[in-house]
């Protein structure tokens, strides 16, 4: 995609904002605004030329089919609004007389009823609060679902820059070790080295050269994994930075909590619960009914009277008996248990949050101390390295040492590149842990 991608990464911030502002519209509203607000996000254009994170991000969400199934649910939720938020379907009665009712002014041939019950007073709002705040709940169950999706593109991304980095690392090794080789063999003929410096140096270059050839064939089910989130092509090119940026950022625990999707979704469920509960009572009061009777009265013949043949118009009033408690009762007494189920998922659900934020920031403190830890050694390495090669172009001695201390470096630098994947995934689970 070229030309245009899901902004989705903005999007929340949008969605916030026209929250705010729009005061005391109808939730109801709210939603459709949101609705629209998504909708332009999908043919926002941007200018962007290389691909990023953040972009592959917004692909994902664009085409990653769990996330289009979460808004699926989310639209069919808003869809569940007008339907409880209306009234109940009028009746409309036709009745014949095979046999006429015989009256004063005529025989009854035909009877027409119509009639509409309402609920009572109030029970059409709590029905519709109920359903306005399913639907905000999916909502945010679709946020989570978003943070989700970019947390798993960023787990599956940073590995691909770790494996570029180590085949780098890898090149530049064989690199070095074949000048080490042309250093060796030219003390060798030289009378100057040993025959075993030069084989040393070449058993170290097959062996780079093997694992080069493994982190070649590393690259495809890294790949395959990236783009499945994405759903697109396995074996579509993925762009990976060249350097990532390490700054150590603290995240008070304090606002784990705060704006956190899951958490809000919960919080709309127990206010759902209790107008659940609210409906239950209104459900349990009379509904009251209105309707209009037409009889169709036929004239009665040989015989003068008023209103021969006049027709019969009755209005109607009806009221229902809820008389049967107990299904009003149990469904009062489901609601309550329901609230109270979600009142302990969400004290569970910040348990869990907790404990993963501690286990978070302790590995993002550890792998930022490793970094720290591999930047130290590896200017140190180095340092001692190029001294023991100007000692061995004086000497020739030591060649062993030599090769030993360039694979320390290697392995240094390979543990700074995973140290510092591991930081990046850490980071982006805490951002999911405080549904950002």
């Amino acid at each position: 995609m070229e030309n245009s991608n899901l902004k989705i990464g903005s999007w929340k911030l949008e969605v916030e904002a026209q929250r705010l502002a729009m005061g005391k519209r109808s939730v109801i509203s709210q939603f459709y605004l949101l609705i629209s607000i998504y909708i332009c996000s999908l043919i926002i254009p941007t200018g962007s030329k290389a691909q990023t994170l953040a972009d592959y991000q917004r692909i994902s969400a664009e085409n990653n089919p769990e996330l289009q199934a979460k808004y699926k649910e989310l639209e069919a939720a808003m869809e569940r609004i007008p339907q409880v938020n209306s009234l109940p379907d009028p009746t409309l009665s036709l009745g014949y007389f095979i046999s006429p009712v015989e009256t004063r002014v005529g025989p009854q041939r035909l009877r027409i009823s119509l009639s509409q019950m309402f609920p009572w007073f109030g029970t059409l709002k709590a029905s519709g609060d109920v359903a306005t705040l399913n639907a905000e709940a999916q909502y945010q169950v679709f946020l989570d679902a978003k943070n989700k999706v970019y947390f798993k593109v960023a787990a599956a991304y940073y590995p691909l820059y770790e494996l570029a980095q180590w085949k780098q690392l890898e090149q530049e090794n064989i690199e070095l070790l074949a000048s080490y080789k042309t250093i060796a063999t030219s003390k060798f003929k030289n009378g100057e080295g040993t025959l075993v410096d030069v084989l040393r140096v070449d058993l170290m270059l097959k062996e780079g050269e093997t694992n080069l050839e493994i982190l070649n064939r590393k690259k495809k089910p890294l790949l395959i994994a990236f783009n499945q989130l994405l759903n697109r092509d396995d074996d579509a090119e993925v762009e990976v930075v060249d350097s990532l940026d390490f700054n150590r950022v603290f995240v008070s625990r304090d606002s784990l909590l705060n704006d956190n999707p899951y958490l809000e979704e919960l919080d709309l469920r127990i206010s759902s619960s209790e107008k659940r509960s609210l409906l239950a009572e209104k459900q349990g009061l009379p509904k009251i009914g209105f309707g209009l009777d037409y009889v169709l009265v036929g004239e009665r013949k040989g015989v003068a009277l008023n209103d021969n043949g006049k027709d019969i118009l009755m209005p109607m009033v009806s009221v229902s008996l809820p008389i049967y408690r107990a299904k009003y009762r149990a469904a009062k007494k489901e609601a309550e248990y329901i609230r109270d189920s979600y009142a302990l998922q969400k004290e569970a659900r910040i348990n869990e949050l907790s404990t993963g934020y501690e286990m978070t920031y302790f590995e993002i403190d550890q792998q930022a101390d490793l970094i720290s830890l591999y930047d130290e050694q590896i200017t140190e390495t180095q340092q001692v390295l190029n001294l023991m090669l100007a000692a061995y172009g004086n000497s020739g001695k030591d060649f062993e040492e030599v090769l030993r201390t360039q694979q320390q470096l290697l392995k240094y630098q390979k543990m700074k590149a995973s140290a510092l994947v591991n930081y990046h995934v850490a980071q982006a689970k805490l951002n999911y842990l405080m549904g950002k």
